[in-house]
């Protein structure tokens, strides 16, 4: 009897021990995720401080290759010879979660992808920034989709989509209820189902976009990134995008970060020669 009193003790104080470990690493997380970077422009980690807030984060202020940029037509060279974006999309599971600063829907298999230069980039995840973060000729829109893929490598493109307010978008419209539950929870994932990277409807621009070099918009913002920003504008409700921006609970009015040197950059216009 006296031995077993013994174990359930011992049981009691390694659950309770476990239960104490737990605590601060649960706390540090949701710091770490809320607290690293915010887009307060007067913040010292705000955007133009990013690359003094870790070393590995240097290219934010040292990188030659930045973005987002400013999407002038009077700078771009028109080619033909990019043609038609080569996407092979298919259904399959996805989870959204609630990344502090933006939302994040990201697909759990492999199985759509980006077909460019030879190469297969897989498609990884979708995430909003508002406003637009590239702009048009200096013009900002209201919202701004990253579709981003990846290599095996670790090569990445990214596949960008301009919305300016007025009707619903259809996609979004699909995760309304899931964007509710996952509001003002930092760091809450949630499993959403099948959706369907089809029903991001793009219209003509598979075959008019813009093509440039260039890097992710939040830290590290690594370079050598694959741009294509999609020309047609496409729609999306004002309530939609307050979604968006409530569900993180930032304190902030926008996710967008600041426009960077073009540097002399190839700047690439996708047309097609039979298309005026």
């Amino acid at each position: 009897m006296e031995k077993l009193s013994k174990q359930v003790l011992i049981c009691c104080l390694l659950t309770a021990i476990s239960v104490l470990l737990s605590c601060p690493v649960l706390i540090m997380s949701q710091q770490e995720d809320e607290s690293e970077f915010n887009y307060d422009v007067k913040s010292n980690i705000g955007p133009f401080n990013w690359g003094d807030i870790k070393p590995e984060w240097s290219l934010c202020k040292n990188g030659s290759m930045q973005s987002p940029i400013d999407l002038l037509n009077e700078r771009v060279q028109i080619v033909s010879h990019l043609g038609t974006l080569q996407k092979n999309y298919s259904p399959s599971n996805a989870t959204l979660k609630n990344r502090g600063h933006d939302i994040k829907l990201e697909w759990l298999a492999g199985t759509s992808y980006l077909q460019m230069n030879g190469t297969q980039y897989a498609l990884k995840q979708f995430h909003w920034h508002s406003p637009s973060e590239h702009t048009i000729d200096g013009k900002r829109l209201d919202l701004e989709l990253h579709m981003v893929h990846e290599t095996p490598s670790g090569q990445t493109a990214v596949i960008g989509i301009l919305y300016k307010t007025g009707r619903p978008d259809h996609f979004l419209s699909l995760l309304t209820k899931h964007l509710e539950a996952v509001s003002n929870s930092i760091g809450a994932e949630i499993e959403v189902g099948v959706m369907d990277p089809r029903l991001v409807k793009i219209g003509t621009s598979t075959t008019l976009y813009y093509r440039y070099i260039g890097s992710l918009t939040t830290p590290p913002c690594t370079e050598d990134i694959a741009w294509t920003m999609l020309r047609e504008v496409r729609s999306v409700s004002m309530e939609q995008i307050k979604l968006l921006r409530d569900a993180v609970h930032d304190d902030s009015d926008a996710n967008a970060r600041p426009l960077q040197p073009v540097n002399n950059r190839l700047l690439q216009f996708n047309k097609p020669k039979y298309q005026h």
